[in-house]
Parts: structure tokens; sequence; C-alpha cells
């Protein structure tokens, strides 16, 4: 199965990320990187100071080769409300096998996510401090390279990314950006937020149409916390870690995905005579009706704050 990787999007960016003719995405160079810390993950920058010196001689900068970031998931909460923009944008799909048949010389790689750098890479720095073997030094230029371009530090583990690093010829410059035109058979599905206005599901319902490619909307569901997806037709779909699919089975009123044995999600379930049962119950109800609610809630507001006082002296 071809791979599939994910770009998410704010809802402004919708006739720029998508034209008639495919995709545009937006590229940066690693010294724009928007963690400044990837580079601490190459080598033990606390190593020998003269180890140091012989990093900077043989390694120099960090070629900066266009770069641009997916995710390997459609189905990231922290990832449709950053880059989203609160779920009101949108995330494309693209076929990776395709963008490689597009941009031959392109390298893609899933990034490792560490909080220390690499023992191997340090090691390798010593041998060509101490040792001075021009293999070493080649093996050291190319790990520190994959090292810089593919490591970020854990706190960034939820995106899942992958990159994609292309030479400077295959990208545009434009008012300061760097730019990569991406025909639009590499575009397999176009997502819509679960709260994207109208107006923007009807564009990236027409550019799934110009580019033959599937529609789904994002949905919020109510009794899991991961999202699922509905089809043009309404259909509901799931992302199973590799591609969204087919739910197998889905609540015939709201259709949240569900187990192959329920026909309903528990709250679709919920009918009068459980919310009857339930006001009937409701103890703040009977201690409102006798007047005494307010009461209750203050005493145990002071209740509350004294056990809270105990607890930081303690």
């Amino acid at each position: 199965m071809a791979k599939l990787i994910y770009k998410y999007f704010g809802p402004s960016l919708a006739d720029v990320a998508l034209s008639e003719n495919g995709a545009t995405l937006k590229f940066s160079l690693p010294k724009d990187f928007n963690d400044p810390y990837e580079l601490f993950l190459t080598v033990d920058f606390k190593a020998d100071p003269g180890a140091l010196a012989c990093y900077q001689e043989v390694i120099g900068e960090i070629p900066q080769l266009p770069t641009t970031c997916f995710s390997s998931s459609p189905a990231i909460s922290p990832m449709w409300a950053h880059y989203g923009l609160n779920v009101t944008g949108f995330v494309v799909e693209f076929n990776e096998e395709l963008l490689t048949e597009a941009f031959p010389d392109a390298q893609f790689g899933d990034l490792t996510y560490r909080d220390s750098a690499n023992e191997g890479l340090t090691e390798m720095l010593y041998r060509v401090h101490v040792i001075k073997k021009p293999r070493y030094t080649y093996f050291l230029q190319g790990g520190v390279f994959h090292a810089a371009y593919y490591t970020k530090t854990s706190a960034w583990a939820y995106e899942l990314e992958r990159r994609m690093i292309v030479e400077g010829k295959d990208v545009r410059a434009a008012a300061n950006l760097l730019l990569l035109d991406v025909p639009a058979n590499c575009v397999t599905a176009i997502v819509a937020g679960a709260r994207a206005e109208p107006n923007l599901v009807d564009v990236l319902k027409k550019r799934a149409v110009d580019f033959g490619c599937d529609f789904y909307q994002m949905q919020i569901g109510k009794t899991q916390i991961a999202p699922f997806f509905l089809d043009a037709e309404g259909f509901t779909h799931i992302f199973d870690g590799e591609a969204i699919v087919p739910a197998e089975n889905s609540c015939e009123k709201c259709n949240e995905p569900l187990e192959a044995d329920q026909e309903q999600c528990s709250w679709c379930m919920i009918t009068e005579e459980h919310r009857t049962e339930a006001a009937a119950g409701n103890v703040y109800r009977i201690l409102d009706r006798m007047g005494a609610l307010d009461g209750y809630i203050e005493s145990m507001n002071e209740i509350t704050e004294k056990y809270n006082k105990s607890r930081a002296r303690s």
C-alpha cells in the first residue's frame, strides 16, 4: 500500500494551498525551523573543546535544503488545534510515491524524537578528532546531516512528523517564501475540519472534484477521543493508522463508529424515561426545592478551602 502523508492548514490558506492545477507547499530552511533546539541533537555539545573545534572544521554549517513537514496521521487533535486553527481548517492527504515520481530528487524520512545527542555520532566525532581517518569524517558528515534534518525533541512527538527535503531548484521564491507546486494527482484526499465554515467546505469539495480525489469532513464524536470522518455521501470512515478507511459499523443516528454488535451509541440511546429518572434522582434538585442548595454549596466550599489550606501547610 502506498504511504499516505498529511499536511494541516488553517482556513485562510485554502486558496493559497489548493488551486485548480494542484497543491502548493511552503518549504523552510533548517535555520528557520520552528524548534531552535533541533541542531542540538547531532553530537554532544558539552564535549571536549578540541573535539568541538574539530566538529566545526569538518561539519561547518548544516547544508540549507528546502524542507517541509507532514504528519503520518490526519487524526491528531493538537495538530488540528494548532495548524488547523481549532479544527476550522483542513488537511490534505498526499501519496508519497506519487510525490517521489514528481520530484525524483526528494528525500523523505520519519522524525526520531529524543532529548539527548546521538551517542554514536559523538563517538564518531572523537574518532575523527583522534584517529583522523577520512572514512570517519565521511560517516560523521552523513550522520550529522541525517540527525539535523530528522531529529526533534520528544516534546514534539505527538506530531508523528515525516519530512520532505528537496533541492533548491525544485522550489520557487515568492514574497520571501519557498514554494513547491505539486501536481493534482499527488493529492488523494482533502479533509475539512469539524468546525470549518460552510463556504470553506464548499471550496474544499470543489477542489476534491477538480483533483479527482476523496473528500471527508472530520467529526468530533461523543463517546471517544479519536475523531472520525464522513465522506461526501455521509458514510462513516476512521483512520486505521495507515489510511482513512470505511468504518465497519456506525451509529444509525449520529454516524459515530461503533463496535460490530451495536446499532446506536450510548448517547443516542438515551430516552425520555432515562432523563426523567435522572432528574428525579438529582439530589441538587431536591436540595433546591427545599431551599437548602445555596447553604449546602457554601458549607462545602468552606470545607474544601480548609482542606486545601491544610494540605498546603503539610
